[in-house]
């Protein structure tokens, strides 16, 4: 049983109700009761903890609705390159040298640093699958970490580092077999298609077909770059979402990664579907890939989540950082100052991030809702004074704040204490694990 207390708490529930001061009641890995001022007297009395979160917001948990984990070995490799030159020149060489050692440890880096920013689910687009030990690898990570992982298993069956179809649907029931619904129902998988250029339709329609049969969800990058779509259009004359709308595999358990280059027709193919998308602004900016219109989409009645990407085109796994810039880049490339409000960014990451997983238990602040909470510090020099909290959480807060986070109940970051391993030798490991990895890959540091 635990207790919050003192706290500005954002419910994000349908009336964007919030409480400040209020209080959260937790009873084993679900929220109990919420309220305003001070908690019922018999709360404190039975609560085996209380937390006094003065001068801190009370969030649903955050949800990263799109990474690469691997990826936190290759920060700061990619800078000033388009997406094509930096996946062929430092991505795709770096992937093919990872032992399934380097990527367990990559994994379990980037996690711990989701946590420390605030994170409790993220949507792990698995790239690396030279041997199944890679691809267990990062679910691994996830159920020692206790974060939730949606893991979508990365594929291509056209072009470099294609692999034979009967591989990929071999691994996929492989998967499904071992690790969906793990973790106590934390872990569970999907079909990642890597990108649309390098997906067949044959492919694309079977493994939707069968993500259909098992229940699950298919997360695949689209419309990133121009050069993506025109790679598309010269071999069928259509747009990604165009394509996909033509195979009839649009559907609300589509996950749509990037969409910055799509028509209005195909936002609208997006709305009429159910189509999530994800929008990934740092990295967008990072690769300069353009300014996904996600003003329209909103205005379509689209729901967009968030995510950071991999850190190699992002540099960090900062999902507050990423919210301020989503933010901030919506009101830019429409010159609108009013295009997307604090409340809207926050939902992407709370709300949107559930749909996105396809959980009505996560996402609110609600009675009998998984207990996946995020406490920001708002107590700081760049904060004060907190006159909106929800304006001082995208605005101000950066990852760094984040203190406290819960996942199914259980204190996963406690003020500011990484609980489950040794996050000094975990660094230790990784520092010497990354520089042996640039070695066999022949990567020089310039």
């Amino acid at each position: 049983m635990l207790l919050i207390q003192n706290g500005s708490v954002l419910t994000m529930d349908e009336q964007n109700t919030s409480h400040t001061p209020g209080w959260v009641w937790i009873e084993h890995d679900r929220v109990g009761a919420v309220g305003s001022g001070q908690p019922p007297v018999d709360l404190s009395v039975r609560a085996e903890r209380i937390i006094d979160a003065a001068h801190l917001a009370v969030l649903p948990g955050l949800i990263n609705a799109h990474t690469h984990l691997a990826q936190t070995f290759m920060r700061g490799l990619g800078d000033d390159k388009p997406l094509l030159d930096w996946l062929k020149q430092v991505m795709w060489p770096l992937q093919a040298a990872m032992t399934p050692e380097d990527k367990r440890l990559a994994c379990l880096l980037g996690l711990v640093e989701n946590l420390r920013c605030g994170v409790t689910a993220v949507g792990q687009h698995h790239k690396i699958t030279t041997s199944p030990a890679h691809v267990d690898a990062a679910a691994e990570a996830a159920k020692l970490v206790g974060l939730r992982m949606q893991l979508a298993r990365g594929w291509v069956d056209l072009g470099s580092g294609a692999e034979p179809p009967e591989t990929i649907m071999a691994d996929m029931v492989r998967l499904w077999e071992r690790w969906h619904g793990q973790a106590e129902g934390r872990i569970t998988v999907a079909f990642g298609p890597m990108a649309a250029w390098r997906c067949s339709d044959e492919m694309i329609r079977q493994t939707f077909e069968l993500a259909q049969e098992w229940g699950l969800r298919t997360h695949i990058h689209v419309a990133e770059a121009r050069d993506e779509i025109e790679l598309m259009r010269q071999r069928n004359g259509l747009g990604h979402i165009e394509w996909l709308h033509s195979l009839g595999v649009l559907s609300p358990k589509m996950q749509l990664v990037h969409c910055v280059w799509v028509s209005e027709a195909e936002i609208e193919l997006i709305a009429e579907s159910g189509a999530v998308v994800v929008h990934c602004p740092v990295s967008n900016m990072y690769l300069a890939s353009g300014a996904a219109p996600v003003r329209r989409m909103l205005d379509q009645g689209v729901s967009v989540a968030l995510g950071t990407d991999g850190p190699a085109s992002h540099n960090s796994q900062d999902l507050l950082e990423t919210v301020k810039v989503a933010a901030l880049l919506a009101k830019l490339s429409t010159n609108n100052a009013q295009a997307l409000s604090p409340g809207e960014a926050l939902g992407m990451v709370t709300t949107a991030g559930a749909r996105f997983l396809g959980r009505e238990d996560l996402g609110r602040i609600i009675p009998g809702a998984k207990a996946d909470l995020t406490l920001v510090n708002l107590n700081t020099t760049r904060s004060m004074p907190v006159h909106r909290p929800e304006s001082a959480v995208v605005y101000n807060a950066s990852g760094a704040d984040a203190h406290t986070v819960i996942v199914d109940g259980r204190i996963l970051l406690d003020a500011g204490r990484v609980m489950m391993l040794d996050e000094a030798a975990l660094l230790e490991e990784c520092r010497g694990a990354a520089s042996s990895l640039l070695r066999r890959a022949g990567i020089k540091v310039e």
